[in-house]
């Protein structure tokens, strides 16, 4: 963690916080009028242009008074701490910390020094907003109010996914190449194992007919885990792709799911109707949703009565991210999950758990996660993955479609 003075933050932000007509300087719990949200402001009123520059921010923010009492959040705040405004501004600022967080301390240097800081890699996760959390912080003493400060949170857990994310798509790629591989090299003489075999079987006794079948068994099983490889492969024909709807995909997921392997547990579906909707292959999405749904299950267990599944979407401007084949950054506004209430996912594994042959699975094949990065990497997308007791979230953000991409 490193801290260091910053100079800019107080003079650019004092807007969010500044006290209302009447309110002592010295005041430090009344709460904050909005400039939005003031009867007599006009188009032209300066506090209104300076809260609407402050609420497009994508990052968080916060004015806190000197009794820890918040005065005013922007709606990144809002999202970043699942909770409303009016309910932000009922609470002090300490209640949203884990214990002990090194922001208490930042914040009463930036109450005496009267000098911004900042401060970097601050874990502020809860099981509220999530267990791991880590953000950039930039506190600076808002002018006019004794003991006021705002807060900037920029959050540095999607980074550092991203940066996992680019090591999967390398690892996909590498798997792409050995799927090739070995189904060409391979599936060939298999099928002359399995042919001798069962010609042998029906020439031995009984003792050694059932020597005959395991060896037809196996060969089977290494089939299916070849062709399991051969899906990475790169060559073939193009996957076609077009607008899709991503909540007739999920309906379809859900159906399938209920109808079989999850048939005992609840799922709860949490849609944005006004999505757009996304560029992409109907049948590997499908594909995609079936696989973490099937996971969830598993790791909710067959024995769980309160196993629950969550299937959500929704629209996240913000993050964009450099495509192979794209000459500028696109953009992944939308926001598709998968959670559930499961055992979670062991720590150990996080690191490595959309690499190929990584499984908590007995009879596991470790290709599964592997796949499902590799179509959502080759659809210009991106997964996460955060888990602890009994809350596991997939998290996939994919571009939009747009009339230019069905033209193309």
């Amino acid at each position: 963690m490193i801290r260091e003075p910053a100079s800019k933050l107080g003079a650019s932000t004092g807007a969010l916080a500044e006290p209302p007509a009447g309110t002592a300087a010295g005041s430090s719990t009344q709460p904050l009028t909005h400039p939005l949200a003031h009867p007599l402001a006009t188009p032209g009123d300066k506090n209104v242009q300076a809260a609407q520059l402050l609420n497009a921010l994508p990052h968080p923010l916060l004015s806190v008074a000197g009794d820890g009492t918040i005065l005013d959040v922007n709606p990144a705040a809002e999202l970043f701490f699942a909770m409303s405004r009016n309910a932000l501004r009922r609470i002090k600022f300490q209640e949203l910390l884990p214990f002990a967080s090194p922001m208490v301390s930042a914040i009463e240097q930036v109450r005496q020094r009267r000098a911004p800081i900042n401060e970097y890699r601050v874990d502020l996760g809860t099981p509220k907003i999530g267990v791991e959390r880590f953000v950039d912080i930039h506190i600076a003493p808002l002018p006019n109010l004794r003991d006021g400060v705002v807060i900037m949170l920029q959050e540095r857990t999607i980074a550092d996914k991203m940066d996992r994310q680019l090591t999967h798509r390398g690892a996909a790629r590498s798997l792409s190449a050995m799927g090739a591989m070995m189904a060409h090299e391979i599936k060939n003489p298999l099928s002359g194992i399995r042919g001798a075999a069962q010609l042998l079987e029906t020439a031995v006794g009984d003792e050694d007919r059932a020597l005959c079948r395991l060896i037809c068994d196996e060969t089977d099983r290494i089939v299916d885990l070849v062709e399991r490889m051969e899906a990475f492969s790169d060559g073939g024909r193009p996957v076609e792709r077009g607008a899709v709807n991503i909540h007739e995909v999920l309906e379809h997921v859900r159906r399938v799911a209920q109808a079989g392997f999850a048939r005992r547990i609840r799922f709860v579906e949490s849609y944005d109707p006004s999505l757009p909707h996304v560029l992409a292959n109907r049948d590997q999405l499908v594909q995609v949703f079936l696989n973490l749904v099937k996971n969830a299950a598993e790791a909710i267990g067959e024995d769980a009565c309160d196993g629950e599944i969550e299937l959500t979407t929704a629209f996240r401007p913000g993050v964009r991210i450099k495509s192979p084949g794209k000459a500028s950054p696109v953009s992944l506004p939308l926001e598709f999950c998968v959670r559930d209430n499961g055992a979670g996912v062991p720590e150990d594994l996080m690191p490595h758990l959309f690499d190929p042959f990584v499984t908590t699975k007995s009879s596991g094949t470790g290709l599964g996660l592997a796949l499902v990065a590799k179509i959502i990497g080759d659809h210009g997308g991106v997964i996460e993955c955060e888990s602890h007791a009994r809350k596991t979230v997939f998290r996939i953000l994919m571009p939009v479609y747009s009339r230019r991409d069905g033209a193309a």
